[in-house]
Parts: C-alpha cells; structure tokens; sequence
C-alpha cells in the first residue's frame, strides 16, 4: 500500500461538510470515497479539517492509502479530477506510512472574506454580508485573540476535544479591492471556533457590543454572543506540517 497525501480546494456550498454522515447527504468526505471505489481504492480518507456545511477550502489536506498498482500518482491525480465535482485535486505526494493529514498538522489557516456590498448572484455563496464597520475596532478585536487561550467559550457544544486550550499564532484583517478579509492561523480549531470569532469581532467593529465584552469571553468570565458569522465567507486555506 501507498500512503498518499493530497492537497485539494472544493466548493462547500455543494456540500453538507466534510465529514462522512449517517444519513444519506452529500459530502467531501464521500465524494472522494466513492471516487477512489471507482479506481479500485476502498478506503476512508483523513482530512486536516472537517469543514461545516457550506464552508468552503482553498488549501485542504487529506491522506489516504492505495494499493501498490497506483504508484502513477500523476495518473491517479488526472482519473480523479475527471470523476469528482465541485471537488478539485491540486497535487498528490507520496508519503511516509507515518504521516497523518490531522494530527501531523502544526498549523491551519483560515481566511474569511466579506463585504460591505451586495455581491452579485455568482459570488452571493462564497463572500459574506456585513454593515458598514469601524475598521480599527475590527483589528483591535482581532488582535486579543492572538496568543494561547481556553476557547471554550468560542465553539459549538457538543464538541469533543481533550482540551480547549488552542494558540492563535496570527489574527489579522486586510482589505483587497473591494473585499474584507481576516486571516486566522493557530495550531488547531474548536468546532465553529472561528466563524464564532469573526461575529462577535464583527459585532464590536459595527457597535454592537463593548471591547471588554470580547474580553470577558476570551477569558471564559461570560459568553456574551453565541451567534456564528455566515459559513459561507469562510476558507480553509493552507495547513502547515
């Protein structure tokens, strides 16, 4: 058996996740697998991130095993683009047997892209909607996330973790054109973790709340908002070993 390692970029607004689930939808996770059954490859895939539905992924990392006869990884990478949809394969490496896509990884970076404006109907599924913001407000609210915190308070409940505790390494905004963009990297994220940071970042920047409200939940005193920013201004953008 060969260990493969891809690198991929989908379209989640195709998809309800990317994590395989019991009731029949449709999923990153499956699409691949039903993929690989069809080049003779049974197997379950690992991806650095499970996605929530309609997030979206520019820079996903999976891993899987193939059988020997698949050492063309070029030919494997050209027959599963011909196959899969809304899915793309962007490189294939063979790897050590000891490399695993999720818990080898050492950072992810997430980017989450918005605008002020009404966007047109091709673009209405990968770029969010905010009201007009305090750009300042917005960088300082980024900026108290940066560092080692307990985000408990910043995921959905229901997660299963061993620990909550997660190192945001980078937190910043930028503005490209006419698009907002706030890049986060950290070594790991909860549950919903950064869409969860985006809105209440976003609530602070617009007026909606005070700065020390961020910092009472940064510091696990009081969950002030629960609200999730939209999923579908979010990319999983590189994942770093």
């Amino acid at each position: 058996m060969i260990r493969i390692r891809a690198i991929i970029s989908y379209d989640g607004s195709q998809f309800s996740g990317f994590q395989k689930q019991k009731k029949l939808t449709r999923t990153v996770a499956s699409d691949i697998e039903y993929a690989l059954l069809g080049l003779g490859i049974e197997c379950n895939i690992i991806g650095a991130g499970r996605t929530d539905s309609g997030v979206h992924a520019t820079g996903q990392v999976i891993h899987f095993d193939a059988p020997d006869f698949w050492s063309d990884i070029d030919k494997l990478k050209a027959e599963l683009n011909r196959k899969l949809r809304d899915i793309a394969i962007k490189k294939l490496i063979a790897v050590d047997d000891n490399f695993h896509a999720r818990f080898g990884a050492k950072n992810r970076e997430y980017k989450y892209c918005f605008s002020t404006k009404k966007q047109t109907v091709f673009m209405k599924n990968y770029i969010s909607l905010y009201d007009n913001f305090e750009t300042q407000k917005l960088m300082a609210a980024l900026g108290a996330f940066e560092g080692e915190h307990d985000f408990k308070l910043f995921c959905k409940s229901g997660s299963e973790v061993g620990s909550t505790v997660r190192n945001v390494t980078s937190c910043r905004y930028r503005k490209y054109k006419n698009i907002n963009i706030i890049t986060i990297r950290a070594n790991g994220f909860l549950r919903s973790q950064v869409r969860m940071m985006v809105d209440i970042s976003m609530k602070y920047a617009m007026g909606k709340l005070e700065f020390k409200d961020i910092l009472n939940q940064i510091n696990c005193k009081e969950k002030i908002s629960t609200t999730l920013a939209p999923a579908k201004g979010l990319y999983l953008t590189k994942v770093i070993y």
